[in-house]
């Protein structure tokens, strides 16, 4: 069974749309860790040796967040910076994160046609999410395309409820017993462990 570890960063929570109904859910899911990077260090004084226990404890780890400016909230490159030491994760001896998958977990409030060429942003999603392939490349870790949940700002209510069915169930199947870990070296991003849309109850 893979150990699942969420760090979460979102520095408004209070005024999300999405991810304030995301992390209820996922706080609630056993066999999930989730760490809330700006709850527990809201003065971006991270604690290395645990947050490098966590590493150390678990499969796969999933970084959510908002896109923001085309990259992640501050913090995540904070807890990169300090976390990710050299002879820990990377270099000659730095080997404890061999091995483990990294993807991320995202929101964008332009819809995903808006992200391709000719589109508003120019480029795919993916595309500027380049430095955490690298950096899951640079630390010997397989990089999964990240779940991405598309054009937020024009969900109403219930969009956003079956958008958290859908991670719950991507979730529940990344963290079942039977799930085979090496399936994430065959799949196009994460988005691709859905077979069928969820439908509200």
């Amino acid at each position: 069974m893979a150990r699942v570890l969420i760090n979460f960063a979102h520095p408004a929570l209070e005024k999300s749309r999405m991810h304030a109904h995301l992390v209820p859910m996922i706080k609630s899911m056993p066999g999930i860790t989730f760490n809330d990077l700006y709850e527990r260090y809201p003065d971006l004084d991270v604690n290395v040796a645990r947050e490098q226990e966590l590493l150390s404890k678990h499969d796969i780890i999933l970084m959510q967040h908002p896109m923001y400016w085309y990259n992640a909230p501050a913090i995540v490159r904070q807890w990169q910076d300090l976390v990710l030491e050299h002879g820990w994760a990377y270099g000659h001896t730095g080997n404890a994160l061999k091995g483990k998958y990294m993807s991320n977990i995202i929101s964008a409030g332009s819809r995903e046609l808006e992200y391709r060429k000719g589109g508003r942003h120019g480029y795919p999603l993916q595309q500027f999410l380049l430095p955490f392939t690298q950096t899951a490349i640079l630390c010997n870790m397989h990089y999964v395309s990240p779940y991405v949940i598309y054009g937020v700002h024009r969900m109403d209510k219930s969009d956003i409820l079956a958008e958290v069915q859908r991670l719950k169930s991507v979730l529940e199947k990344l963290k079942s017993p039977d799930f085979d870990v090496n399936t994430l070296n065959s799949i196009q991003d994460l988005n691709e462990l859905i077979q069928e849309p969820i439908q509200n109850a």
